[in-house]
């Protein structure tokens, strides 16, 4: 990775009874790839009285990934889908014009102890797609390429790469790859690599260049080309990354879009409430977010 052009930090972010290590956007480096955000959830502990509950809530422009490690987390959308996530799974949900989802901890696990730990993702759609139907799709983990390659494991969780293809329907370039060793080795990705990459590092680390990076730090690249670094013994690290749109995209509140027109139009839709609501969850909702007066 003698490539590193930044080394971004988490940096502690409230999403509502619940704070995540936020990667991306980045003043810096608003995206990578069509990769537009990136949060890191826990480790932590639940219980009865603090189970994760994200109320109804609005997307617009966007894909979001969903990838546990651990814990459970039930996901109910305006266009009738209701499914329980799980560890090594991919949920992936597609706002194009418009969605609706509440995540929440499931009704069985309500009364126990839990532990919650995953990453949550937007990938951007491209400017002609970001008007299309809403759409959802649930990966099992038999569904997802995983792979052994001189002692390390890889496994594709979406897009294409390392000549594989995932079983997530994308719309545009772009690669997410998980990658574990438990041997310190060199790893050198650059020839199945393209666009711009980002190396996350969630357990372990990483050398490059004879400095040693750590947990809850990304890398990004000058050029995905020359991606290549030494894994340290036991260490997971995940590579997002992709060919970057021509256009500016905007983010505001949970909308993305290449136009503010869009953005506000959802805008408005929210506060009046007219988007679809979900079946069996139509009576809470997160209010559009104002800025209180000082």
């Amino acid at each position: 990775m003698s490539n590193i052009n930044l080394i971004i930090e988490e940096r502690a972010a409230d999403i509502g009874k619940f704070l995540v290590g936020r990667l991306l956007p980045f003043r810096q480096k608003r995206m990578v790839g069509p990769f537009i955000y990136i949060d890191h959830m826990g480790p932590v502990k639940l219980n009865e009285r603090s189970g994760f509950d994200i109320l109804p809530h609005p997307h617009i422009g966007l894909s979001t990934l969903t990838f546990l490690f651990e814990g459970s987390i039930m996901h109910r959308d305006s266009i009738g889908n209701a499914i329980e996530i799980k560890p090594n799974e991919v949920n992936w949900m597609t706002a194009g014009k418009g969605i609706v989802h509440s995540e929440r901890t499931p009704d069985h696990l309500r009364n126990s102890e839990m532990h919650m730990h995953g990453l949550q993702i937007w990938i951007a759609l491209p400017k002609h797609l970001e008007q299309m139907n809403p759409e959802f799709f649930h990966i099992a983990e038999n569904e997802i390429p995983a792979w052994q390659q001189d002692g390390i494991s890889f496994k594709l969780i979406a897009g294409e790469a390392f000549g594989r293809k995932s079983g997530v329907p994308v719309y545009s370039k772009l690669y997410m790859v998980e990658i574990k060793s438990k041997a310190t080795q060199h790893i050198s990705l650059g020839e199945y690599l393209y666009g711009e990459s980002g190396l996350y590092i969630l357990e372990g680390g990483v050398e490059s260049d004879g400095n040693v990076y750590g947990p809850k730090q990304m890398l990004v690249t000058k050029d995905s080309h020359l991606c290549n670094f030494t894994i340290q013994a036991n260490s997971t690290v995940y590579i997002f990354g992709g060919e970057p749109f021509p256009e500016e995209r905007f983010i505001d509140w949970n909308f993305v879009a290449s136009s503010k027109e869009l953005i506000e139009e959802a805008k408005r839709k929210w506060r009046e409430q007219t988007f679809d609501k979900i079946k069996g969850d139509e009576t809470e909702y997160i209010p559009y977010p104002t800025l209180s007066k000082k």
